[in-house]
């Protein structure tokens, strides 16, 4: 909105004194982006507090390790002075996109008077506002890239700051704040709160935006892929003249959101069946993909300089190698060159949750990945089978997402879980899902899932109960077996109790 325009100044716009905040409160702080920031604002010697339900790891353990201790539930109580929150109210208060219209905290705040924020508001506002915003969007492979950018950054002596969707074992949390330049965000389409629902990634104003992806997901959100789409475009035709974007231009979506791009935009790829020619717009090329004992190695072509690089990565699959020629080709422009980013890559640490090994009992490895749409479901049994060759590559999906849940994606988990040897797949139970109109859509069937897999010689299990496929893990296990736990939740803590039965197992034999 521009200045004298004579329009109301909206609620969640009235300025606050940012250098002068004592208390920020925090409604739904559980979330990662919420719980990231409230973590940053905490490192600043700002008194934080929230509210949440019940919270769970690894939000919970970060939090507590931060010296935020949140109050369960919502209630207007918690925006009250006392001796535990600075004995006053709040200066701020940022209320997560999870949270109702009708939540009794958040209402009380606005009702207050009280400045407040979206999260994307208060982040863009406090922490990116006159940095260098280097934006990571798409509907893959945006924790793992921007983590990923942050790292090199840092290796080269750039000292960024950086907020991402996960917790980053190179930074041992989800959020630094440095002194240089550059903050690296991961931006997602989702919608930003009951009273904004554009889309998160719209508040960041990126001056580098990484475009990794545009696929069909929010399904609560978004009716259909053109749907996404729009989204994807707005992000695209706010970009300045002078800003710059990094696009996977070999993934259609990405292509047609790109098209009327208003700056310059730099194209990347890799090639996936041998001797693929790379998109005329591809400026950067990954080819030769090959997985080591170490990870991945590839030629990195930067084709309008006319030079090659070889690569090798502790990641492994091809959509890391994706992830890794578009942090090179984003770090390029940013003054980084490649020799110094391919220098840095083997430190790589990642992010937990993306193909973590969580033990091994029995001669069984048991890995967590927060994989669910079939697409990275696909991408990353493809690169568990590249990290363990000769292994039984076993998956658990909990299909939990209000996407993941509907019927929409049936027959794409169907071809996304039949590389796997063993599947099994947790019932979603016949809670309604709704539309993003509000109608009530079909729901997937797992055993239809595991219906199909069995018809294309796949050993597959439709279970409700985690202790049911559990036992189903256990007793057909062989030594060598590689157990691929894939959700975006908890799962049930499915990945300690494989453990326990798993070594219980070993000493009954």
């Amino acid at each position: 909105m521009s200045a004298g325009s004579g329009a109301k100044t909206p609620d969640h716009q009235k300025p606050f004194d940012a250098q002068g905040l004592v208390r920020v409160h925090f409604v739904a702080i559980g979330g990662t982006g919420m719980g990231s920031l409230a973590g940053l604002l905490k490192a600043r010697g700002i008194d934080v507090t929230g509210s949440d339900k019940k919270l769970y790891p690894p939000m919970s353990t970060a939090l507590a390790d931060w010296g935020i201790v949140p109050e369960e539930g919502f209630d207007p109580a918690h925006l009250e002075p006392s001796a535990a929150r600075s004995g006053r109210a709040p200066d701020l208060v940022v209320i997560g996109n999870a949270v109702r219209a009708d939540n009794p905290e958040a209402r009380a705040a606005i009702e207050s008077g009280v400045p407040y924020r979206s999260v994307s508001d208060a982040l863009y506002e406090l922490a990116i506002a006159h940095r260098h915003c280097i934006t990571v969007s798409g509907t893959h492979g945006k924790t793992t890239t921007t983590n990923l950018a942050a790292q090199i950054l840092l290796a080269t002596g750039r000292d960024p700051s950086l907020l991402v969707g996960g917790i980053s074992l190179d930074f041992e949390g989800s959020f630094r704040e440095g002194a240089g330049e550059h903050f690296v965000v991961e931006g997602d389409e989702y919608d930003t709160a009951f009273f904004d629902k554009t889309p998160k990634f719209l508040h960041y104003h990126p001056d580098t935006l990484i475009l990794t992806s545009v696929e069909f997901d929010h399904a609560d959100i978004y009716r259909d892929l053109d749907h996404v789409k729009s989204a994807f475009r707005a992000l695209v035709t706010q970009m300045e003249p002078e800003a710059r974007i990094v696009a996977a231009v070999a993934h259609p979506g990405v292509a047609d959101v790109i098209s009327d791009a208003p700056c310059a935009v730099v194209g990347y790829g890799v090639e996936r069946t041998v001797g693929e020619a790379p998109p005329e717009a591809a400026d950067w090329w990954g080819r030769g993909l090959e997985a080591t004992d170490r990870g991945l190695r590839f030629e990195l072509e930067a084709r309008g300089a006319g030079r090659s690089f070889t690569v090798e990565s502790p990641l492994f699959g091809a959509h890391n190698a994706e992830n890794i020629v578009a942090v090179i080709a984003a770090l390029d422009g940013l003054g980084v060159s490649p020799e110094e980013s391919i220098a840095a890559l083997p430190a790589h640490r990642g992010v937990k949750r993306r193909q973590e090994v969580r033990g091994v009992a029995a001669g069984v490895t048991v890995i967590d990945d927060f994989a669910h749409h079939p697409t990275a479901v696909a991408g990353t049994i493809e690169a568990i089978a590249q990290r363990h060759p000769g292994s039984r590559v076993v998956a658990l999906l909990e299909p939990r997402t209000n996407t993941s849940r509907r019927a929409i994606f049936q027959d794409d988990y169907v071809r996304a879980l039949s590389t796997a040897d063993r599947i099994a797949i947790a019932e979603v139970g016949d809670e309604p899902i709704y539309s993003n109109t509000g109608e009530v859509t079909e729901c997937l069937s797992a055993a239809a899932v595991a219906d199909a897999l069995c018809e294309r010689g796949r050993e597959a299990a439709a279970l409700a109960e985690i202790d049911e496929i559990v036992d189903w893990v256990v007793r057909g296990r062989r030594e060598g077996d590689v157990v691929l736990v894939m959700s975006n939740g908890a799962f049930g803590g499915i990945w300690e109790k494989l453990l326990v039965a798993l070594e219980a197992a070993e000493r009954e034999t």
